[in-house]
């Protein structure tokens, strides 16, 4: 359990209930599109030579090509880099979030990034995307945030869930799930889940 302040949650998992191979999804082609991307970047840059990673590209630098890549750059590969950027910012803003106690703000966060993950990075899959949509939909507001985890196509979802409320969300997402998807639903677990200090030795 997280305590911060008067407010007081808990990691949920939900999972899809299939492992699918990433093999034949389009997830192995993120990476050279990705690739593609950071090239162009750099090439605007005055640095052509470096090895194409978005990693190479400052956040600073981005905002500064923001326009030009609205222009010049292939919309998949503009989605791609938004993707990486924008989750680098909101990585930042999280930790800070968190540092400061502000719970609300680190869950938006985190739907952000679960939205970005469906429509900037295209991964995911419909029942990943439902469960993501049930959670979010929980009723009372018991779920502050809810995105992806694992790999794009075949992970589950987490969600940062109130404490008092975590049991409500998890019959919420069994139900609502075994409705949308019967057969998968029947191996499909909801974890509600406690933290740790961090690794350890025990």
């Amino acid at each position: 359990m997280v305590a911060m302040g008067q407010m007081k949650a808990q990691p949920v998992i939900t999972q899809w209930g299939i492992r699918k191979s990433i093999i034949a999804t389009g997830y192995n082609t993120r990476v050279d599109e990705c690739r593609a991307a950071a090239a162009t970047m750099l090439r605007m840059l005055g640095r052509p030579a470096e090895t194409p990673l978005l990693g190479n590209v400052t956040l600073e630098e981005y905002d500064s090509l923001k326009e030009r890549l609205e222009v010049e750059l292939d919309p998949v590969l503009l989605r791609r880099s938004r993707h990486f950027f924008e989750e680098s910012r909101r990585v930042h803003e999280g930790r800070e979030a968190w540092a400061a106690g502000d719970l609300s703000r680190f869950g938006a966060l985190m739907s952000s990034s679960g939205m970005s993950s469906i429509v900037n990075y295209e991964c995911g899959c419909d029942p990943l995307i439902q469960l993501r949509e049930i959670l979010l939909n929980s009723p009372r507001g018991g779920v502050l945030g809810a995105r992806f985890s694992g790999a794009g196509f075949r992970g589950c979802c987490v969600a940062l869930v109130l404490a008092d409320e975590a049991f409500n969300v998890a019959e919420h997402v069994k139900r609502e799930y075994s409705k949308i998807q019967p057969e998968l639903s029947r191996e499909a677990p909801v974890l509600i889940l406690d933290t740790g200090d961090g690794a350890r030795v025990l």
